[in-house]
């Protein structure tokens, strides 16, 4: 059954009322500009999180990690976003065909700010921009080109109070079920979990780029 909630927030005066209006720094911290700060940021960042939203508003967070500088900044509006190869659902790009929105969160292990940004983006194969990224002499085959219209870096807050970069905080991850044996359960996949497990390992080993 789900929850029934009886003070359910619905205006942004409500939201005002309880949390109170945001400082004008705030409020002023955002660009549309890629400075020299958020390029310093970007060319040591090995992992983000792309949002995305198909036309029907139905969301999606794609997780992207590579050895840190992978995004090309093309210009101080402009950035290039490498595709590895993966499950093929390409559930990022299939949403920006119907709606071109989307935001990045950039994570730096061990910095606790982090660096957002909204833009437009468009799915692109031209070779001067994928063959800079190339890995192991690999070349993606797509790239996903960001237009920024709003850039700013959060305040660490939440990754102080996670403890995010502190091992000595970890939580105990024992008992929790691999991506492996969840795969085999949910999809009812005639496998056992050993092979799975296998074929992930061998997965990682030759298809990583």
């Amino acid at each position: 059954m789900a929850p029934k909630f009886s003070e359910v927030v619905t205006t942004e005066a409500e939201i005002r009322a309880v949390l109170g209006d945001p400082s004008p720094h705030v409020l002023t911290k955002a660009t549309a500009v890629l400075d020299d700060r958020c390029r310093a940021f970007i060319a040591r960042c090995p992992f983000l999180l792309i949002a995305s939203s198909d036309a029907d508003g139905n969301m999606d967070i794609s997780p992207k990690g590579d050895p840190a500088g992978f995004v090309r900044v093309l210009d101080e509006s402009t950035l290039a976003i490498p595709e590895r190869p993966g499950n093929r659902r390409a559930d990022t790009f299939r949403n920006v065909l119907q709606r071109s929105q989307v935001g990045l969160l950039f994570l730096i292990p061990g910095k606790p700010d982090t660096l957002r940004v909204n833009g437009t983006a468009t799915i692109v194969r031209d070779q001067w921009i994928r063959d800079p990224m190339a890995i192991a002499g690999k070349v993606p085959d797509l790239a996903l080109v960001v237009t920024v219209s709003e850039v700013f870096f959060r305040c660490p807050k939440c990754v102080v109070r996670s403890k995010l970069w502190d091992p000595g905080q970890w939580p105990d991850i024992e008992g929790l079920a691999s991506w492996a044996r969840i795969k085999v359960e949910r999809g009812g996949l005639d496998v056992s979990v050993e092979e799975m497990e296998a074929l992930v390992v061998k997965n990682t080993r030759e298809r990583l780029y």
